[in-house]
C-alpha cells in the first residue's frame, strides 16, 4: 500500500502526508491511553551510543533510591520488577505500544519511566505528547544517513528531544556537538566531562549562571571501557537533579557488574570472549580499544596475545557506508578477522562480507557466511590468553534474512555451546 501510494503522490506530497500521517499516529496513542506522561517523570535519553547502558544505570539509581521505575530501552521493557525482553528489534517502541507502556507504568504507580529515545522514533514522532522532564545526550557520530540523508539533518533529529524537554537538560560536553544541544533553553542544565582519570560535572541555570561544580570525581566501575565513565556520570547527572546523594548514586554505579550484550564476558578462560553490540564505527573501535588495553599482555615491548575479532554489518540495506570502515577498523586493532553474516535482510550477504573485506589491507581476513561457524573458527584460533570480541548482535534473539523471515539466535549461547564441543 505505501509503494503504491508513493507511486500516485509526488514526492514531497507523499513525505508531507507520511509526517502528518506519523503525527496523527502519535496524537491518537496519546488520546487513547489519556495522556499517560503527564503522571510520570519520564527521562529520555538520546544519542549515537551508550543509550542502552545510561538507561540502566538510570533506572539502578532511582531504584536504589526506593523508586518505582520502568523502562524503555533496545534491550528490555519494564514496570517495576516485572521484566520482558523487547523482541521488536526497534529502539523505540511505536506510538501505541510506547504511550500503552507509559499508562501501565502510571497504573502500577511508577514514579518515573526511562526512555531509550532514537533519531528513528523522532522522525515518526514517537516522541510527541510525551512530557519529557529530563533530556540527555551522550554523543554523537554519523549514523542512519541513508535515513537522514546527511549528518546535519540526523543531528537535528535528536535536537527535537531537547527541544520539546523544558525542565532539565544533560549533555556530555567533551563530545564536539555539545555546543548545539547546549543552545536549547532548559530551567536547569548538568554539563559532564572525563579530565584524565577524573570526572567533573558542572550545573547551571537557565541564564548560564554555575550553580555548583564538582571536580575530581573518582568513579571505580567494575564495567570495561572508558566510554561507560561517560555514561554513568549522564546517569549520576539524573541522580543529582532529582535530589538523591551523589554517594549513593557513586556506590551504585560501581556496584553494577555488567549490562547484557554491552561487552558482556561469556567465556574467562583458557582465553577471553566477549560479545558487544557495537553497531558503529565509533562504538567498534572503542571497543577494540579497550580490549587491546585490558587483555592483550605485552613482555618486553612485545604483544603475547592475540585478538580474535568476529564482525559483520549493520543491516542489509542500509548504512552502507559502515562497512569498509568497519574493516578499516578491525585491520588497525586486530590479529586475526572473521567476517560474518549478521542480519542481511533481503541484501546478498556475500556482497556486504566483500564490501567489508574490501576495507581491510595488508591482513588477511577470513569470510564464513554462516555466523556459528565464524563463531566456532574463532574458538578453535584461540590460545590461552588471547581474547576473542564477537560484535554486532549482542544480546539480540533473532537474525533477520530475506523476506521479512526471522530465525532464533543468540550469540552467547552458541559461544557456550560451541566452546563446550571444543574442550571435549
Amino acid at each position: 500500500m505505501k509503494s503504491l501510494i508513493r507511486k500516485i503522490f509526488p514526492k514531497p506530497l507523499f513525505e508531507f502526508l507520511l509526517n502528518k500521517y506519523h503525527f496523527l499516529l502519535a496524537f491518537l496513542g496519546a488520546l487513547i491511553y489519556r495522556f499517560p506522561s503527564r503522571k510520570l517523570k519520564v527521562i529520555g535519553v538520546t544519542g549515537t551510543n551508550g543509550k542502552t547502558t545510561t538507561v540502566e544505570m538510570i533506572s539502578k539509581i532511582l531504584e536504589q533510591a526506593g523508586y518505582k521505575v520502568a523502562i524503555s530501552s533496545s534491550i528490555k521493557f519494564q514496570v517495576g520488577k516485572k521484566k520482558w525482553l523487547n523482541e521488536s528489534r526497534m529502539t523505540m517502541p511505536g506510538r501505541f505500544a510506547l504511550q500503552k507502556l507509559l499508562r501501565t507504568a502510571a497504573l502500577n504507580n511508577c514514579q518515573y519511566v526511562v526512555i531509550e529515545v532514537s533519531s528513528e522514533g523522532i522522525l515518526q514522532h514517537r516522541h510527541r505528547f510525551i512530557n519529557f522532564e529530563t533530556a540527555i545526550f551522550t554523543n554523537l557520530s554519523p549514523e542512519h544517513i541513508e535515513r537522514h540523508h546527511c549528518f546535519e539533518n540526523y543531528r537535528q533529529a535528536k535536537g527535537k528531544l531537547f527541544q520539546a524537554t523544558k525542565n532539565i537538560h544533560i549533555v556530555n560536553i567533551d563530545d564536539e556537538n555539545a555546543e548545539y544541544f547546549l543552545q536549547f533553553p532548559a530551567k536547569k542544565k548538568y554539563l559532564y566531562k572525563v579530565k584524565g582519570q577524573k570526572a567533573i560535572i558542572k550545573i547551571i541555570d537557565k541564564n548560564s549562571k554555575i550553580l555548583e561544580e564538582l571536580e575530581d570525581l573518582n568513579i571505580n566501575l567494575k564495567l570495561l571501557g572508558n566510554f561507560n565513565i561517560y555514561n554513568a556520570l549522564a546517569a549520576i547527572c539524573v541522580g543529582m537533579s532529582q535530589k538523591i546523594s551523589l554517594e549513593i548514586c557513586k556506590k551504585t554505579m560501581e556496584k553494577i557488574e555488567g549490562i547484557p550484550g554491552r561487552m558482556e564476558e561469556v567465556i574467562s578462560q583458557p582465553f577471553k570472549v566477549f560479545i558487544d553490540y557495537a553497531i558503529t564505527p565509533v562504538a567498534l573501535e572503542k571497543v577494540y580499544q579497550t580490549l587491546s588495553t585490558n587483555y592483550l599482555p605485552a613482555q618486553a615491548g612485545k604483544q603475547v596475545a592475540k585478538l580474535i575479532c568476529v564482525l559483520g554489518a549493520c543491516g542489509g540495506g542500509r548504512d552502507k557506508w559502515k562497512r569498509q570502515i568497519f574493516g578499516k577498523i578491525a585491520a588497525k586493532y586486530c590479529d586475526e578477522i572473521i567476517i560474518t553474516n549478521e542480519d542481511p535482510y533481503d541484501e546478498n550477504p556475500i556482497q556486504i562480507l566483500s564490501m567489508i573485506k574490501s576495507g581491510i589491507q595488508n591482513l588477511k581476513a577470513t569470510e564464513i557466511l554462516d555466523r556459528r561457524e565464524a563463531i566456532k573458527k574463532a574458538l578453535n584460533l584461540a590460545n590461552k590468553n588471547d581474547t576473542i570480541i564477537i560484535t554486532g548482535k549482542g544480546c539480540e534473539l533473532w537474525m533477520c534474512v530475506e523476506k521479512g523471515k526471522k530465525i532464533p539466535w543468540n550469540d552467547r549461547e552458541i559461544v557456550r555451546e560451541e566452546f563446550k564441543k571444543l574442550k571435549k
